[in-house]
């Protein structure tokens, strides 16, 4: 479910919510993606020099508004229900609307919470979010075929592998291979299936 407006959007999952990344999530926000460098690094474009700084920052923040009054994308940071702790971050970028409907899922979450159920959770909350307030029609996601655990997310929330691109995005300063998934609005996914 999900309350407010754009700008005070919030996406409620079980455990967690999501909300726009604002400055104040600043301090959070640097702690959590400095702890989680190395484990993020391997999946990642390459960090800037100045990845971590405040200003950085505020140019992302920047860029993320921008992109949400424009519906060409929406950020949104990933939250504990429970005690308000940053867990990590998801984004839908590249919103194609006319006869598409579409958008990329990315997404990153702190090295504290790997290995939880955590994203799988915030990844459903979202792209229903996403096919029920957004409109889209699809999601696609691209991860690389090492990277086990974010395509456990996928599949966990049903989308479907659809092909193999070469040389996909520049991660981590080097072009890499992608395995590419893509979720319709009307695919059920076992999350969400009625329990018998």
């Amino acid at each position: 479910s999900y309350t407010g407006s754009e700008n005070t959007l919030v996406i409620e999952g079980r455990g967690l919510w999501l909300r726009p990344p604002h400055m104040s999530d600043y301090g959070q926000w640097a702690e959590l993606r400095a702890l989680s460098r190395d484990h993020l690094m391997p999946w990642e474009p390459q960090w800037s020099r100045d990845e971590l700084s405040r200003f950085a920052f505020r140019r992302r923040v920047k860029h993320y508004q921008r992109e949400s009054a424009e519906d060409q994308g929406y950020a949104f940071l990933i939250l504990d229900a429970g005690n308000d702790q940053l867990l990590g971050g998801l984004t839908f970028t590249n919103v194609r609307r006319g006869v598409t409907q579409s958008a990329a899922l990315g997404y990153w979450l702190g090295l504290p919470y790997a290995g939880r159920g955590i994203m799988s959770e915030a990844v459903r909350a979202a792209v229903l979010h996403a096919f029920e307030a957004f409109k889209l029609h699809r999601v696609e996601a691209a991860t690389q075929p090492a990277n086990q655990r974010s395509i456990r997310v996928l599949e966990r929330n049903g989308f479907a592998r659809e092909g193999f691109a070469r040389s996909y995005l520049k991660i981590n300063g080097v072009w890499a291979d992608h395995v590419l998934f893509g979720r319709i609005s009307g695919d059920i996914s076992q999350s969400e299936a009625p329990q018998a």
